[in-house]
């Protein structure tokens, strides 16, 4: 069905409350277990992973009771033709869970990127946290202004087709384009912020700004921020739409995409180390991105609007576990070399 179940006018308590948790969340954070800059240990990682995982089923859990709730006791539902308040409540669900699960997944092709920006800037390990942190704060506020701008636009079913296509040449952009760092000095990120302010060539402990004699400077941390709220700028054009083919409620992407960016600091942190051994999960996020795109330019319509999401859930995760499992039993040629000798 095409209606929205959530609209924003009858549930804007809603999305002020759950923006007020994750604003809460955010301050015991920093305020509480990370008041002090420290190098995050890989218990630690593993811990707030868990934590943030759990969380989200939690939710994912509380929305469909919730659902089956509202749906069988709302006359103006039940009275639409075809409609099953125990049914669309599952599809919620699992609505939620496959937009989680492809966010958590895309968010992954960021981990690249932060890797070569610390790496690039030198930024100490005990800082790192604190960029990411507030790189997240960042990443929250323009994937909120994506979403709302995606919900109006997907009203219109040319722009449906036109996201779809372009999910899919960037799917086939990630299967063929060769592999390369990103040159950091020649990004425009880097280059506004050089010409706005001068910048300081070492840290200045943990801050991002630094006042002398009048003149305000930014330091490395500054560049390295930039850097990573512009980068998710650039991958939200490829998420956002993303999600939009798996659900046209505007409140399961905003929640989904949330969960699964809360999550990416301590996701970081646990999988930074080996993150290069899984060599094929590049070409399996590829071909997410081209499964979603061809969902949303032609498979919705050819199943009578909408691609069963059972269907949509074990196909995302068969590629992404496909390409996990391909990478351990195939390593790259560097790492078959070490293991012989």
């Amino acid at each position: 069905m095409d209606t929205t179940l959530f609209p924003f006018a009858t549930y804007w308590w809603f999305y002020g409350g759950f923006t007020l948790f994750v604003l809460g969340l955010l301050t015991i954070d920093l305020g509480v277990f990370n008041r002090k800059a420290h190098v995050i240990s890989l218990r630690e990682a593993t811990a707030w992973s868990v934590f943030w995982v759990s969380l989200a089923l939690a939710f994912n859990y509380a929305l469909y009771e919730y659902a089956r709730w509202k749906f069988s006791n709302d006359p103006l539902l039940l009275a639409l033709p075809g409609f099953d308040s125990a049914v669309e409540a599952k599809r919620i669900a699992l609505e939620f869970l496959t937009g989680f699960v492809v966010e958590k997944s895309l968010a992954i092709d960021n981990l690249f990127i932060f890797i070569v920006v610390f790496s690039y800037f030198a930024v100490p390990a005990r800082l790192q946290h604190r960029v990411l942190f507030f790189g997240i704060i960042g990443a929250l506020i323009f994937r909120s202004l994506f979403i709302a701008l995606g919900s109006v636009l997907m009203q219109y079913h040319w722009v449906i087709v036109l996201f779809g296509v372009f999910l899919i040449l960037t799917g086939l952009k990630l299967l063929l384009a060769p592999e390369k760092a990103p040159d950091l000095e020649r990004n425009p990120f880097v280059r506004l912020v050089k010409k706005v302010m001068p910048i300081k060539t070492n840290f200045q402990g943990d801050t991002f700004f630094l006042r002398e004699n009048g003149v305000l400077f930014g330091t490395p941390l500054l560049l390295a921020l930039m850097i990573i709220e512009f980068t998710d700028i650039v991958f939200a054009v490829d998420s956002i739409p993303a999600i939009y083919a798996i659900t046209k409620e505007p409140l399961i992407v905003f929640t989904s995409n949330v969960f699964a960016i809360l999550g990416m600091r301590s996701l970081y942190f646990l999988l930074a180390g080996v993150i290069h051994l899984f060599r094929f999960l590049k070409y399996g996020l590829g071909l997410v991105l081209i499964f979603v795109g061809l969902k949303m330019a032609w498979l919705n319509e050819l199943f009578g609007g909408k691609f069963p999401i059972t269907w949509s859930l074990g196909i995302i995760a068969l590629i992404l576990a496909g390409s996990v499992v391909l990478s351990i039993l195939i390593p790259a040629p560097s790492e078959k070399a070490q293991k012989i000798s």
